[in-house]
């Protein structure tokens, strides 16, 4: 069946969460390759992989290709379901032999729901996709496929789950799918030197953290690995294929998670030559992390999510404070770059756990920070806290552009004074002397960065503009009404 793989178009500069995970608009444009739709697409040769924001492809015209195909897999996201229900019943109503299935983390959680949203959704495939769509593509009936949910004689049958994929190197390289079908200077994430290049090095995370999405319901908690091998020599090809690429991302749950594997991965990158970046846990220590910089590493995404170690204990991240600290140093020691993730709103949330970790982070003093609003997504053990505890609101958890809302309420702590927080978060960060002579000395010396920075700051004050807007309005909304005046008898 000639195959469409889709990430859809839905907010503007929303990239669908397609491989991140952030699975909302960024404070700044960012566009991350949809990895998990790119396996697939490499079994087929026939098909094609339509990665519609950072393409600029818009619905209408996205609409119009159900025409060329025979199968449309489309990737969703929560944020972003409700549109995408709308867009495959248009593109059913062009080509009504099309046959739909959805992927992505919310259809493992509610595959009931994604069915009933729309008669359009033909079935849909829980957690790993790959072999599944590539088997249905190829002609194997859907009760033989293992992890399909689809309607039979008027009910729903959903197909006991198979075993997680172990062969990693059987599977196509997604970089063999970019050249084929996507433009990759479309790709722009602010702390990446672009254009860049990402892909996995492994699939599943063990860590237990409860708010993450992706472990809990789509790659999962197994961790299984590449070879370093089959790594290296992807990221050759990738070098050739794309001579004008300054960086490649490994985009893995968590790169650097076991050290024997860390340091000999390192050792067959090393001779390839070249920038690369990658997540990371704090509880790397010294000897990898200078392996890691002697092969290439340039840059790393760390997840500290809060400087309060109650919070850390909370959310079960593995990880204290003075780890984070002792990782920090190392890093800075080695002159690795560190772009630090923050949480604001995890269980057990106060203003003075909040407050402890904007000066944590201050301390810290990483190159970038990104402060996310916690998010309890279906599926999570974050969100059955919420819910048993009566903090989730009805609350959209973005608004009309795709930017993060809270729809969680803790005691003392309303909507918009989370808002409040994540700003007065960035504000205290960036508005130091020392971050700002690092960005202007980076805006003197370098005109393509320059532009760059102007972009993202009007993109940023924007923003801000518009959660200074949403916090007032939530103060008013709080203030009591006043009382009626009396009338004089």
């Amino acid at each position: 069946m000639r195959t469409l793989f889709l990430n859809p178009p839905s907010f503007e500069g929303f990239d669908g969460g397609a491989s991140s995970r952030w699975p909302a608009s960024r404070e700044i444009e960012s566009y991350w390759y949809p990895v998990w739709l790119c396996y697939p697409a490499g079994m087929l040769p026939d098909s094609k992989v339509v990665d519609a924001p950072p393409h600029k492809i818009s619905i209408g015209q996205t609409v119009e290709m159900a025409r060329q195909f025979e199968l449309l897999v489309l990737y969703t996201s929560t944020p972003g379901f409700h549109v995408d229900v709308k867009m495959a019943g248009m593109m059913k109503d062009i080509n009504p032999k099309l046959k739909v299935a959805f992927v992505g983390p919310p259809v493992t959680i509610e595959p009931e729901k994604t069915l009933l949203a729309n008669r359009a959704i033909d079935f849909l495939v829980r957690r790993e996709f790959d072999y599944q769509i590539a088997d249905y593509a190829k002609g194997k009936p859907l009760d033989e496929l293992p992890g399909v949910s689809f309607r039979k004689n008027g009910r729903i049958v959903h197909n006991p789950e198979g075993p997680a994929i172990e062969d990693l190197d059987a599977l196509p390289w997604a970089t063999r799918t970019y050249k084929r079908d996507l433009d990759i200077t479309r790709y722009n994430v602010p702390f990446l030197l672009n254009p860049f290049i990402s892909f996995y090095t492994s699939r599943g995370c063990p860590a237990l953290c409860t708010f993450c999405l992706w472990p809990q319901t789509h790659s999962g908690h197994r961790w299984r690995l590449r070879s370093a091998e089959d790594v290296a020599n992807e990221a050759r090809y990738a070098l050739e294929q794309f001579p004008n690429v300054k960086e490649i991302f490994f985009d893995d749950d968590t790169f650097n998670y076991r050290k024997e594997r860390t340091i000999d991965l390192c050792r067959k990158l090393k001779p390839v030559g070249f920038t690369w970046s990658c997540t990371s846990r704090v509880t790397t220590d010294y000897e990898t992390l200078k392996a890691m910089k002697e092969a290439g590493c340039r840059l790393l995404i760390v997840g500290y999510e809060s400087g309060d170690p109650q919070i850390l204990k909370n959310i079960k991240k593995g990880a204290t404070v003075e780890m984070a600290r002792r990782f920090t140093a190392n890093c800075k020691k080695l002159g690795l770059l560190v772009h630090g993730d923050f949480i604001i709103g995890l269980p057990g949330e106060t203003r003075e756990s909040i407050r402890r970790t904007i000066d944590f982070a201050k301390r810290l003093d990483t190159e970038t920070i990104q402060v996310s609003i916690a998010h309890p997504y279906p599926g999570t053990e974050f969100f059955e806290y919420v819910k048993r505890n009566n903090l989730i609101t009805v609350d959209s958890m973005t608004d009309e552009t795709g930017h993060q809302l809270p729809n969680i309420i803790y005691p003392g702590l309303d909507r918009g004074e989370l808002v409040d927080f994540v700003e007065r978060f960035y504000g205290e960060y960036f508005f130091r002397p020392r971050v700002i002579w690092r960005i202007v000395r980076k805006a003197i010396f370098d005109g393509e960065e320059r532009a760059r920075l102007a972009k993202e700051a009007r993109e940023y004050m924007a923003l801000r503009s518009k959660r200074k807007r949403f916090v007032a309005e939530q103060k008013a909304a709080a203030k009591p009404a006043p009382a009626p005046a009396e009338s004089g008898g």
